[in-house]
Formats: structure tokens, sequence, C-alpha cells
């Protein structure tokens, strides 16, 4: 047996499989940016992890389906349909599909994107 990560044969998957990850040090800050890695990339939805250094956001903008936010790391401020809402760490924020949302790191955070795309 050996240690090495499994790779999924799924296409669309890219993250280990069959092993518990640490979901925040799969993704790094990176100076006055906004860094994205995309782990499932499936027809049927996406699991896409962010880094938000300060000051950093995601302008407004709308989706077909519910987008779920958990916070890995940080504090991240979601507002939706112009209500501010503030998530730390271990909590999650559904933002509606169709409403108009963004994100703003007040502070450095991330955070996992869960897309579950209706059939």
């Amino acid at each position: 047996m050996t240690d090495e990560p499994k790779k999924s044969t799924r296409k669309g998957v890219v993250a280990p499989v069959a092993q518990a990850i640490g979901l925040a040090g799969h993704v790094n800050y990176g100076d006055d940016a906004v860094v994205s890695r995309t782990l499932v990339d499936h027809n049927a939805g996406t699991l896409t992890l962010f880094a938000f250094d300060k000051g950093q956001g995601l302008s407004e903008h709308t989706a077909p389906f519910d987008a779920t936010c958990q916070v890995l790391d940080g504090e991240g401020e979601f507002i939706i349909a112009g209500k501010s809402v503030i998530a730390k760490p271990g909590e999650l924020v559904i933002m509606p599909a169709g409403i108009p949302h963004s994100v703003r790191a007040n502070q450095r955070f991330k955070m996992l994107l869960i897309m579950i795309r209706q059939q």
C-alpha cells in the first residue's frame, strides 16, 4: 500500500480521493488577488476553493442555481439582495438562485463554493 494521494478516474474530479484533505490548505492567498482552485467540476455541480486577500472580492452577479459558501478561514462578507451577511469559519451562507450577490474580504478569508445544478 502506498501513501501517495489517489487520483480519481472520473472526469471532472481534480482533488485527491479516498482520503481526508484539509480544504483551507488546498488554496493559497495571493497578494492583492482572489485565487481559486476547482476541486470538482461535473455536469451536476462544482466545488471550488477561493482565497481572498484583504480588500478583494467578487462583484455583484447572479447565478442560475443556489450558491452555497462555507467559510474556512478568516471572515467573509456576503451581500445578498443588498443585505450584508458576515460569516466566520465553519459557517455556511446560501445565496439563492437569481438573486444578486457579491463577496467582500474585509480581511483575508478562504471559502468553499458549492454549486449544485438542477437537472
